[in-house]
C-alpha cells in the first residue's frame, strides 16, 4: 500500500512539474533557399521582393543552445497579405540535420511551406504547432517585408488563441532596441503572463556560448539562454534586444487545471547590426571622460601659451581678449588632435 501511494505522489508531481512552461522550446520559422542553409538565417532573410517565392522552414527546438527535436506533429501554417487577405498554406516534410538533445549529430523532422509575396507591405506567416511532449500549443509569428517604405501590415492580429501584437515594427531594429508588445488570450489582455525572451545562436556558437555559460554560472546555466519578463495588467511588455540575430519572444497563458495545456504565443523579431557600423562610427565619437580630459589638457596649454605670449608681446598689442583667444584656439586643438587619435 505504501509503494503505490509513493508512486502515485512521484506521478503527481511530474504532473505538476508538466503543467508549467516549455521552457526554451520554440517553433523556429526560418527563411531560407533551402535545407542546407536553414541554419545560416539572418534578418535580411524576412526581406521579400514582389514576385518572389519565399519559402519558411519550421523546426522545433532550442534556439539559444542549437539544440533539435523532431517535430511531432504538421504545423498549421497561413499567410496574412497585407490587405488582410489569408492563404492558407500547405506543409511539406523535411528532414534537417543539427544537435539533438545529448550533444551528438543527427536527422530531425521538420516542415517547410512557401507563398508568393504579390504584394507590397507586410506579410505574417503564422503557424500552429502541438507538442505533446511538452504540454504546449505554440503560435508563431514572423513578418516578411516587402517595398520601400511600405510599412503596413506588421501589427495585424491573426486571431491565434495565444498572440503577441507588437507594438514596435520588427524589422529596421537594430541591437540595443527596446521591443514592446501585447500579450491577448482569446482577444483578450493576458494579464500576468510569463513573457520568455531567447536569441538563435548557430551550432558552433551555441556550443561555445553554453560552455562559457556553464563555467561562468554553474549555479544555474538556463537563467542567460532564456531571459524571463512578465506582461502586465494590460498584457503590454518591453524588452531590450540587446544583440543582432534572431530573436523569439513568447507569451505563455498557463492554465489553472493540470490537465489543460499552456498556450504560447511567439513573435520574431530579426534584429540588425549597429548602424552606422561601430567601425564608421568610432572615429567621430568622444566620451564624456576623454573629452574631459582633453578640455584640461587644452586649458593647460592654452595657459602655457597665453602666459608666453603676454611676455613676448609689446603692451600695444595686448588687449583683454587676447588670452581668451588662445584659450578657444587651444581647446578646438587639442579636440581636433583627439578626433585624429579616434
Amino acid at each position: 500500500m505504501n509503494k503505490n501511494i509513493t508512486i502515485m505522489t512521484l506521478a503527481a508531481i511530474l504532473l505538476i512539474g508538466s503543467a508549467g512552461m516549455a521552457c526554451a522550446h520554440f517553433t523556429m520559422v526560418f527563411p531560407s533557399d533551402s535545407e542546407a542553409t536553414v541554419w545560416d538565417v539572418t534578418p535580411e532573410d524576412y526581406i521579400a521582393t514582389m514576385g518572389e517565392t519565399k519559402t519558411v522552414y519550421m523546426m522545433w527546438g532550442h534556439p539559444y543552445e542549437h539544440i533539435l527535436f523532431s517535430m511531432a506533429s504538421a504545423p498549421e501554417v497561413s499567410v496574412m497579405k497585407p490587405d488582410g487577405t489569408i492563404e492558407p498554406l500547405t506543409p511539406t516534410e523535411i528532414t534537417v540535420s543539427g544537435q539533438g538533445e545529448d550533444g551528438n549529430p543527427g536527422d530531425f523532422k521538420g516542415y517547410k511551406a512557401s507563398f508568393t509575396v504579390d504584394q507590397p507591405g507586410d506579410s505574417v506567416v503564422f503557424v500552429k504547432y502541438e507538442d505533446d511532449g511538452e504540454n504546449l500549443i505554440d503560435y508563431t509569428k514572423a513578418v516578411i517585408h516587402c517595398g520601400e517604405e511600405a510599412w503596413v501590415g506588421w501589427d495585424s492580429e491573426v486571431e491565434q488563441q495565444t498572440e503577441v501584437i507588437p507594438y514596435m515594427r520588427p524589422y529596421g531594429m537594430e541591437a540595443g532596441f527596446v521591443f514592446g508588445g501585447k500579450a491577448l488570450y482569446n482577444g483578450e489582455a493576458l494579464a500576468g503572463a510569463p513573457v520568455e525572451i531567447e536569441i538563435y545562436h548557430t551550432l558552433d556558437l551555441g556550443n561555445e556560448i553554453v560552455g562559457l555559460a556553464e563555467e561562468m554560472f554553474e549555479y544555474d546555466p538556463p537563467m542567460v539562454f532564456t531571459r524571463l519578463t512578465k506582461s502586465n495588467d494590460n498584457g503590454e511588455f518591453v524588452y531590450t534586444l540587446d544583440e543582432p540575430g534572431i530573436w523569439f519572444v513568447g507569451a505563455t497563458m498557463e492554465p489553472e487545471s493540470e490537465s489543460e495545456r499552456n498556450v504560447r504565443g511567439v513573435f520574431i523579431v530579426p534584429i540588425l547590426e549597429p548602424f552606422p557600423p561601430v567601425e564608421a562610427s568610432s572615429g567621430t565619437s568622444i566620451s564624456s571622460s576623454e573629452l574631459t580630459k582633453a578640455v584640461d589638457d587644452a586649458k593647460a596649454a592654452a595657459a602655457e601659451a597665453k602666459t608666453a605670449a603676454e611676455r613676448a608681446a609689446s603692451s600695444a598689442t595686448s588687449s583683454p581678449g587676447f588670452g581668451a583667444i588662445f584659450v578657444a584656439v587651444g581647446l578646438l586643438a587639442a579636440i581636433a588632435l583627439l578626433m585624429r587619435r579616434k
